[in-house]
């Protein structure tokens, strides 16, 4: 190979290598995001009975939707789920990492292991436990109100519409506080200690600390775990599909959302209806975010 010829190979090379390398990300992610988000964006505006048997429909599907009575019975208890996971799973997680944040208490590392560590087995292992933790008469959580209470030994858990979304809520908190907790435990030793420090010289108490010391220093973690909290919420499927036997449920109360897509798209069929409620579901999904970031005032300049 010529010197002229060998120059121009590795010029070449040297500007191909960066394209190379970066190529097969860019293949998966077209394949396996650019091109199913684009064709959901189709099916939306498309009646199907497959992937194969489609036909435009414009805005039908949307108009569908409006008058719905089982997707807003899913927005309903969703938004429901949501609201409990906001205000009070995240509160919990956050007396959760305050108590385990002082020094006072022992063993604090065990503590927060064991609060964290139901996050690691997964929505369906702990939908399967909990299947039988709510077993009338046998099961744990009946056994111990009867025990403290004297009742509620035969309470149907999964069988009474009335308490679907009461179990739901009490199977995310186990799994969930303790996975917030950690976010918030490590705001929490971010703060400065010499503005504490400030403060008690001030003359403030532990509830002045805690508004004017604590909270401004773990506003942008407490954001930023609400607005993801509300997310996950709203994208919940394996828990109520697992606990409720592939089933919304008595009366649908605990049909989700993602449940209406998933039952819609692949059990009925419609992947042109399923794909509208993937995009109303985004929607709702980028309005509360928005909302949330607002009232937090994540958008304030300093002056």
């Amino acid at each position: 190979m010529s010197q002229p010829s060998a120059t121009r190979f590795w010029t070449l090379q040297r500007k191909a290598a960066p394209y190379v390398f970066i190529s097969p990300f860019i293949i998966v992610f077209a394949t396996f995001m650019v091109y199913p988000l684009i064709q959901s964006i189709l099916f939306a505006f498309q009646a199907s009975s497959g992937p194969k048997s489609t036909a435009y429909v414009g805005l039908d599907n949307f108009r569908f939707m409006l008058r719905d009575p089982d997707f807003w019975t899913a927005v309903r208890n969703t938004a429901t789920f949501a609201f409990f996971s906001v205000f009070v799973q995240l509160p919990l997680s956050l007396g959760l990492a305050l108590l385990l944040n002082a020094r006072w208490v022992r063993a604090r590392s065990f503590f927060r292991l064991a609060f964290f560590s139901p996050h690691l087995v997964g929505q369906v292992f702990v939908a399967v436990l909990f299947s039988l933790i709510f077993i009338p008469r046998f099961g744990l959580l009946n056994r111990a109100i009867h025990a403290v209470l004297g009742m509620g030994l035969e309470t149907k858990w999964l069988m009474d519409p009335s308490l679907v979304m009461p179990a739901l809520v009490l199977t995310a908190l186990w799994m969930y506080v303790g996975f917030n907790m950690i976010y918030f435990l490590a705001a929490l030793q971010a703060v400065d200690p010499q503005l504490y420090e400030a403060a008690q010289v001030d003359g403030a108490n532990r509830w002045k600390q805690f508004i004017h010391v604590t909270f401004p220093g773990i506003k942008p973690i407490a954001v930023f775990i609400m607005i993801m909290s509300a997310i996950g919420s709203f994208q919940l499927f394996e828990l109520p599909y697992v606990l409720l036997r592939q089933t919304p449920g008595p009366n649908q109360a605990g049909l989700t959302i993602v449940m209406y897509l998933f039952s819609t798209g692949f059990s009925t069929g419609d992947l042109g209806y399923a794909s509208a409620i993937g995009w109303a579901l985004v929607l709702i999904i980028l309005t509360i975010s928005l909302a949330q970031a607002k009232v937090m005032g994540l958008w304030k300049r300093d002056a």
